[in-house]
């Protein structure tokens, strides 16, 4: 059972009820999801000499909220950002915002998502940046996710973070004091500049939020993850994959989906039922503004700090760091050859291309 079925069986239906409160970038994600590697999208046809047979080849839609697509580039994003970490420890920083404001974030998605990513960058910035925790410029990656493993709206924000910042006036490593970050301090910081930053911002939505939400809430939790690694592969499953796979879906029944999750409780995996509208709204729900960008570096490890990576790279002889980190290619190594029949595994040739949007032609007009 494929997603891009599921939306092929009921969409017209969910568009007939839901179409005007539908936004556009739904749209276009469930449009690109029922159309990726169809004969819409183009693609090329090719012939196996060795079984006579015919194969289309059909282009993906690309689209970061695919489940067809959304996963390619997990490991090369993976294995990029850890030529970027250093031998020091590292600590995995969740922001968390107030149940109570999920709905209005929900129809805010831009405006709430850049004022997630500001106030909670700057708080952890000061934090380490005072002498009292660490001293210096640091470093980090954030991460948006915003969803549960039932697929519940849940916007969060996860950074990956050195333990410590650099002091480029006396070109020293200032590890943090504590054992963890501090949390408590953290999440007084992160609830005053996100309360600043919207009332800013939007002074009309700011006033329609209770003054009581403020109070609680505004959430932060840091635990430590040893060099990094780990959670870099972790958090690559947030970055280059969409709410749920493929494989998670079971069946589609009457009318209803059922899809698998894993307990976190439990680790053991467990089955939800629900009507297939409110499937599609849950996995719709999670489509990013067009543009948005879900993953952002700071400090030093920003895209305007290259010299400062560059010094810092020094200090730790990260020539080296980087020689552990890269993925080594065998010797025998060969790229893969996609012209390979998927039947006999010989070799096919190019017959012809299939232009984007125009039906794949009948195999009877074929002439070899």
């Amino acid at each position: 059972m494929e997603i891009a079925d599921i939306f092929h069986q009921y969409f017209d239906e969910y568009l007939t009820k839901f179409g005007d409160k539908i936004p556009i970038n739904h749209l276009r994600t469930a449009n690109d999801i029922m159309t990726c590697r169809t004969r819409i999208k183009g693609g090329e046809v090719y012939y196996c000499e060795n079984c006579k047979s015919f194969h289309y080849a059909y282009h993906s839609c690309n689209n970061r909220h695919c489940p067809k697509c959304g996963s390619n580039n997990s490991e090369k994003w993976t294995e990029k950002q850890k030529e970027k970490l250093i031998p020091v420890k590292y600590f995995m920083v969740t922001f968390t915002l107030p149940e109570e404001l999920r709905f209005i974030i929900r129809s805010n998605q831009k405006l709430f998502y850049s004022i997630l990513f500001r106030a909670a960058s700057e708080s952890l910035k000061e934090l380490l940046s005072d002498p009292k925790y660490a001293g210096g410029e640091p470093g980090f990656t954030a991460i948006l996710h915003t969803w549960t493993r039932k697929l519940i709206y849940h916007p969060h924000l996860h950074f990956i973070v050195p333990g410590g910042a650099f002091d480029f006036e006396r070109n020293d490593w200032n590890k943090i004091k504590y054992e963890t970050i501090p949390v408590r301090k953290l999440s007084g910081k992160f609830r005053e500049k996100f309360c600043f930053l919207l009332k800013k911002k939007n002074p009309g939505i700011f006033d329609t939020i209770p003054q009581n939400i403020w109070k609680s809430g505004f959430n932060t939790h840091s635990k430590p993850v040893g060099n990094g690694e780990s959670t870099l592969k972790y958090l690559a499953n947030y970055i280059c994959k969409t709410a749920i796979s493929n494989n998670r879906t079971v069946s589609l029944e009457n009318g209803k989906v059922t899809f698998s999750y894993n307990d976190s409780k439990t680790n053991e995996t467990k089955f939800v039922k629900i009507p297939v509208f409110e499937f599609m709204r849950r996995f719709l729900q999670h489509t990013l503004p067009k543009g948005f960008q879900r993953i952002r570096h700071y400090g030093f490890l920003s895209s305007g700090a290259k010299k400062k990576s560059e010094l810092i790279g020094l200090y730790f002889n990260y020539s080296q760091c980087k020689k552990v980190h890269t993925k080594q290619k065998p010797d025998n190594f060969q790229p893969l050859d996609k012209y390979i029949c998927p039947k006999c595994h010989k070799k096919m040739r190019f017959h012809r291309t299939v232009e984007i949007g125009s039906r794949a032609p009948p195999l009877r007009i074929f002439k070899i």
